[in-house]
């Protein structure tokens, strides 16, 4: 008879899903599975005792931390919550199945991705999830979970069943802060610590005080539920592993490509029973990266199983460790209202940025961001000009390459992309980087909305030939004045993708683009993709031709077209500046309109336009303070 782990090996190879029938089937001979207890805390950096910080309050995950392992360079796979939960859920990066890696999309989940609680139900698992999904497709999650809900936990179980329970804590999350009042508890403002790239205002004190008094918070619902699994007498049964769903929400974290954004706390604790399973002793530190998406390949690992081949992720822990990459990878696009294209790689010592999107500065204003008063006292401290060049660059405009040495420079604030002796690390990095793409299938370079997102669609080289668009990108994303003419012959590209990253680096150009001014007036009149002409439309409007561009913007924002497009003709809009002025009647005709995206890019233009803007006022529809939804 085949054993189980033969029989799942060989359904993962050949990429065929199994059927729970067979795997419940096989599972009825095997040994026990070991219970898994997920706690996940929202937008948490590891502002904890045990990774180091003197004045966190974390008595609870410090303990977990003194008898599991403690992951010293855990990374999410991109720096906010839906992205990063596709992530996990699936063992897939989302950039891999587009639009899943823009912020608040709604992704086709092709069959062939399982999500984790699937394969474990198939092993004979129990799973329930409490509360939040937000996984940026369209999985249902009744589906795919025994439960999900806010009253769901292991108690439901079959008698003799293994569980897989996870426990979602939202203390921590961003809302949290846009409170009226401060959150009291044993950190006050004078105790914390700002950082260089930050001003240190009364309300970024108050800020992250604030933050460290929510993680106390939240240690304590941590410890709450270690207690319930010691009362049912699990706790010998059950691994528990302790994580953030990425980094935190401080000014420059949360949605940035940084360690702020990245980095996570993560900590596995394996009673004796399970403890063959662990790669190195309990208590133990360990300090090779690990990421986010390596969680659904380590579960399966945990029980015995082989990952299947189209996750990326590596398992970490198990019987199925094998050999892992060196890099943790990340991501940025669309975040909220703003859109950008960011991809990193980690190795623990040195983090390299590549910014596609260089045009478009990091501290573009985000309308629930700047609820935070620690961000809008950076704005402020930015409109009354007395931010240092550390705290100014926010707010410029970014370089293609960014190196970092997290050793000598923790708060990544010199960048060494240009330093001769360091070409040999650049260049490790890029290839690193590019092969990483390249074998995930980035789909990031297709413009939101246009035709061929998603992640069969992009297996085909014919339709998207990911090599020669991301030789393109790069030429584009470098901005380089020589290069003009070539990305203006590339304005006729039969490729869609192509010509709209020929464009965008005419964007890149600004002035330097007037070489191409013909066949940008060509494309902008006869392109039949909407995503290219609005990049056309903005290098005209860069390089002197603002009554074309702005009648293609105003086209593109209209009511009726669709959300993305919108989004880009307003991103672009705000680019332009006072430029963009003769279209104020039409971006006021559309402060109303039914998507909070387009409403909140839409107001803060018109306000900016009208001479009227404050970093404290709402853009926005109301919202409750405490409700996470949209973010």
């Amino acid at each position: 008879m085949v054993s189980r782990r033969g029989l799942i090996k060989a359904l993962a190879a050949s990429g065929v899903a199994a059927s729970a029938p067979t795997l419940a089937h096989a599972t009825k001979r095997s040994p026990a599975l070991p219970n898994i207890l997920w706690l996940v805390s929202e937008d948490h950096s590891p502002f904890l005792g045990c990774y180091g910080d003197p004045i966190a309050h974390s008595p609870n995950i410090d303990a977990l931390a003194a008898k599991g392992i403690l992951y010293a360079r855990a990374y999410a796979n991109a720096p906010v919550c839906a992205p990063s939960r596709f992530a996990i859920l699936t063992g897939c990066h989302p950039e891999s199945n587009a639009p899943a890696q823009h912020m608040r999309a709604m992704a086709n989940l092709p069959t062939v991705m399982r999500t984790y609680p699937e394969y474990l139900r198939s092993l004979g698992y129990y799973c329930t999830n409490n509360d939040k999904t937000d996984y940026n497709c369209n999985v249902e999650p009744e589906r795919i979970w025994n439960e999900s809900s806010a009253k769901a936990h292991w108690r439901g179980r079959p008698d003799g069943a293994p569980f897989m329970a996870v426990f979602n804590h939202m203390t921590t999350h961003e809302s949290r802060l846009f409170g009226p009042r401060p959150v009291e508890g044993p950190v006050t403002p004078d105790l914390v610590r700002i950082p260089p790239y930050l001003p240190d205002t009364p309300a970024m004190r108050t800020d992250f005080a604030s933050y460290y008094n929510l993680i106390a918070r939240m240690d304590g619902e941590i410890g709450a539920r270690l207690k319930e699994l010691e009362a049912d007498g699990l706790a010998e049964d059950t691994i528990v592993f302790y994580y953030s769903d990425h980094g935190g929400v401080l000014p420059r974290s949360k949605r940035y490509c940084y360690e702020e954004g990245l980095r996570v706390a993560l900590i596995a604790h394996f009673p004796p029973k399970w403890q063959h399973l662990a790669p190195v002793p309990m208590g133990s530190t360990v300090t090779q990266p690990v990421s986010l998406v390596d969680l659904a390949p380590t579960l399966l690992s945990l029980a015995g199983v082989a990952k299947p081949t189209q996750m990326h992720g590596q398992a970490f822990l198990g019987s199925e460790v094998g050999q892992r990459s060196p890099y943790a990878f990340g991501m940025r696009d669309r975040m909220d209202e703003r859109y950008d294209m960011v991809r990193t790689a980690c190795d623990g010592r040195y983090r390299y940025i590549r910014n596609y999107m260089p045009h478009r500065p990091w501290g573009a204003y985000s309308s629930f961001e700047w609820i935070a008063k620690g961000y809008q006292s950076w704005d402020e401290a930015r409109i009354a000009g007395t931010l240092t060049p550390d705290q100014s660059r926010f707010f410029g405009r970014k370089p293609y390459e960014e190196l970092y040495d997290l050793e000598a420079d923790p708060y990544q604030l010199t960048n060494l992309a240009n330093e001769a002796k360091q070409a040999a690390t650049l260049a490790r990095f890029r290839k690193a980087l590019d092969a990483h793409m390249l074998a995930i299938r980035d789909n990031g370079f297709l413009p939101e909305g246009e035709p061929g997102e998603g992640y069969e669609a992009t297996r085909s080289e014919a339709a998207y030939p990911l090599r020669q668009i991301m030789q393109v990108a790069s030429v584009a994303a470098r901005g380089e004045a020589r290069n003009a003419r070539r990305l203006a012959a590339l304005l006729r590209n039969r490729n869609a993708v192509i010509r709209y990253w020929a464009a965008t680096g005419l964007v890149v150009l600004g002035e330097a683009a007037l070489p191409a001014k013909a066949a940008l007036a060509e494309t902008v009149a006869r392109d039949a993709s909407p995503a290219v002409r609005i990049a056309a439309a903005e290098a005209l409007g860069n390089i002197g031709d603002p009554g074309i561009a702005l009648a293609v913007l105003e086209q593109s924002v209209a009511s009726g077209k669709p959300f993305q497009q919108r989004l880009m003709a307003l991103n672009a809009l705000d680019a332009l500046d006072e430029r963009a002025r003769p279209a104020l009647p039409a971006i006021k005709a559309i402060v109303d309109d039914e998507n909070d995206y387009v409403i909140r890019a839409a107001r803060y233009l018109v306000a900016v336009l009208e001479g009227n803007f404050r970093p404290a006022m709402p853009t926005g529809r109301p919202r409750a303070a405490g409700a996470p939804a949209g973010n």
